[in-house]
């Protein structure tokens, strides 16, 4: 009798957690919804999004949170949003990255690519640390700048435990730069000269988002935006030993820590602790799609489901942030990203003009 009462107020326990958590999920459903719909209608005026859902998430976020605060019957379901949904979310992306397309594209492109993120990622957590930004903002920049945009910071944010206010304000700055890469990029085609497959590398190295870079190169044609994306392919799968990297660092100095106070609680650390499941199922998605065994008919529905939970992750951010906060950060935060775009625009222009 005794572990059947027990049971059964473990299981009222859950239920009450769970039910808990479903105002605060709403609320970023309807903020989700709202998004998604500001997007379709870019897309049916522009034929693609200038600001994709997940910002406009973000900013939506920023305003219910500035009008209204959010009381503690919200505020569960809201962490829960932008924390669970989006691992959930990063692991899911795995299944739209294959190893063959990548493999395929020679090893001098990949390793040119792979160095230009290293070296930016480098620099762009430099400079934000001179201009004093701290160091989980700092990382959250150079990642954003430096592989994905928007994606990497949000796979990024939960390994390195970023708060709200670090992860929206370097994807709103991010954001608006973003466009402002997809609007302007093309004006440097007739100013460099450059050829359909040097335009496309480019892009690929320059420009945040997916979708971004298929803006961007359309109106260069199907050679650039073939290349523009393979390119940013390999930036995004990028993603992945950063990741690993960052949460074996992370990991370590827990570890020091826990040390420092005493050799039994360093002990209680598991080794399995050391790279995040969602990582660990991002990659295990990465390589079923490799090996085909991720049906064709699968990828579409997988990764727009990625996609929304994003979005709703996004809504859950911006809900959750502080305007004032972004206000004493916003001048460094736009300096350093602007300055890190500029050194990696400047460094793939190098690039693709040895890539004739």
């Amino acid at each position: 009798m005794p572990e059947q009462e027990q049971d059964q107020r473990q299981k009222q326990g859950a239920l009450r957690r769970i039910f808990q958590l479903i105002p605060g999920i709403l609320l970023c459903g309807v903020v989700t919804v709202i998004s998604l719909g500001i997007q379709a209608a870019e897309e049916r005026v522009f034929d693609h999004p200038y600001i994709e859902a997940l910002v406009v998430a973000i900013l939506l976020g920023m305003a219910v949170r500035t009008a209204w605060e959010p009381s503690a019957r919200w505020r569960s379901g809201i962490a829960f949003s932008a924390k669970q949904l989006l691992e959930v979310a990063v692991m899911l992306l795995g299944a739209s990255i294959s190893f063959a397309a990548i493999v395929a594209s020679g090893g001098l492109l990949i390793g040119a690519i792979a160095v230009t993120v290293v070296i930016m990622l480098a620099v762009s957590y430099g400079l934000s640390r001179m201009l004093g930004l701290k160091t989980k903002l700092a990382i959250l920049i150079a990642c954003g700048n430096s592989i994905c945009g928007n994606s990497a910071i949000a796979a990024v944010a939960p390994v390195i435990e970023a708060d709200g206010d670090d992860i929206a304000s370097s994807i709103s700055f991010t954001a608006i730069l973003g466009v402002l890469m997809v609007l302007g990029l093309p004006l440097l085609i007739p100013l460099l000269k450059l050829t359909a497959t040097q335009y496309g590398i480019l892009a690929g190295l320059t420009v945040y988002a997916v979708p971004q870079v298929l803006a961007a190169t359309v109106p260069a044609g199907i050679v650039s935006t073939q290349i523009g994306t393979l390119v940013k392919l390999v930036r995004v799968l990028m993603l992945g030993p950063i990741v690993i990297g960052l949460s074996l660092l992370v990991a370590r100095r827990r570890k020091a820590g826990a040390a420092r106070e005493g050799t039994s609680k360093a002990a209680s650390i598991s080794p399995f602790k050391l790279v995040p499941w969602f990582i660990i199922g991002f990659l295990v998605l990465a390589a079923l799609r490799s090996f085909q065994l991720v049906p064709n008919i699968a990828i579409a529905p997988v990764t727009k489901t990625a996609a929304i939970l994003t979005v709703v992750s996004m809504a859950a951010l911006g809900l959750g942030v502080d305007v004032r906060v972004l206000s004493t950060v916003g001048g460094r935060v736009t300096a350093a990203v602007t300055l890190s775009l500029m050194l990696l625009l400047g460094l793939s222009i190098g690039l693709v003009h040895f890539f004739k």
